[in-house]
């Protein structure tokens, strides 16, 4: 008789177990992480060595400039891509490949389009086997999560940026990962609804204690949304300074602390950016 697997039964490629009760994220640990693409004029160091430690359920924001190799470490965190050197530890377990631990969102939502909002957030839950009935009320549950209630059977066509950003974290918590991987989730919108975004974020993130790692390039998201930001060097990215930010929560992006906050982390990343390009000219 066959058996079918159910959420709360399924390992990851890391072999830790994550129930659809179990909340909560995992520690992760970095060590001399780099990235050398292989390109036909020659080899490309995309990423210096990289070492980090991140705690269970912190929220760690990545700034840099563009091309900088802050979304080439997601990658391999994530599993997607080899690390030239070192390794990337998750909750101790050496990552070897993708795993449900560990979920990696992009700027676009990566919506199914022939699915309506209901189904794409069961897809993952379906990919798992976990049964019909469990998949709903999970879709469900995170639907309110997101406050998209009533948007069910609506497809992607029919849905503004910002909610298609909304049915993306839906269906990446309803597997429940320990750790969210944001590559500029929020870049492609406009203001208002990336501020909208930034408190809805920080509110599910506060409910239920992920592992967060936010790539942008936005000092002032940076410093809205992280307990640390890291700030990284143009490539090959390095991380040449990091700040705890212990401003209270929920953030402003308009508060003058933030404010304060935001232009001397820009300061710094200015500094970082000048002096590469200072070693670029003097080979």
């Amino acid at each position: 008789m066959s058996h079918q697997v159910t959420l709360s039964e399924t390992r990851n490629e890391s072999g830790s177990d994550r129930g659809t009760g179990s909340f909560g994220g995992i520690s992760l640990q970095i060590e001399n992480v780099s990235k050398v693409f292989a390109g036909r004029a020659g080899n490309v160091e995309a990423l210096r060595p990289v070492n980090l430690n991140v705690e269970a359920g912190e929220f760690v924001t990545l700034l840099g400039p563009s091309g900088c190799g802050k979304s080439t470490l997601l990658s391999i965190i994530a599993g997607l891509e080899t690390a030239t050197t070192g390794s990337v530890m998750a909750d101790t377990r050496k990552v070897q490949g993708p795993g449900t631990d560990r979920v990696l969102l992009f700027q676009e939502a990566a919506l199914f389009p022939w699915l309506d909002v209901q189904h794409n957030i069961e897809f993952g839950l379906r990919q798992l086997g976990t049964p019909a009935g469990e998949r709903r009320a999970l879709a469900r549950r995170f639907l309110e999560m997101v406050h998209l209630q009533g948007f069910e059977r609506s497809y992607v066509h029919q849905l503004s940026g910002g909610m298609r950003q909304r049915v993306a974290i839906a269906r990446a918590l309803a597997i429940n990962p320990a750790v969210l991987l944001m590559d500029e989730p929020f870049g492609a919108l406009d203001a208002l609804t990336r501020d909208r975004l930034h408190a809805e974020l920080e509110s599910i993130w506060s409910s239920t204690r992920k592992t967060v790692l936010f790539v942008t390039h936005n000092v002032r998201e940076a410093v809205a949304l992280g307990d640390r930001v890291l700030v990284f060097s143009p490539r090959p990215g390095r991380i040449v300074r990091e700040f705890r930010i212990n401003l209270p929560r929920p953030r402003s992006l308009e508060d003058h602390s933030l404010v304060d906050e935001s232009a001397e982390i820009l300061t710094v990343l200015r500094d970082a950016i000048g002096n590469d390009e200072l070693e670029a000219e003097n080979g």
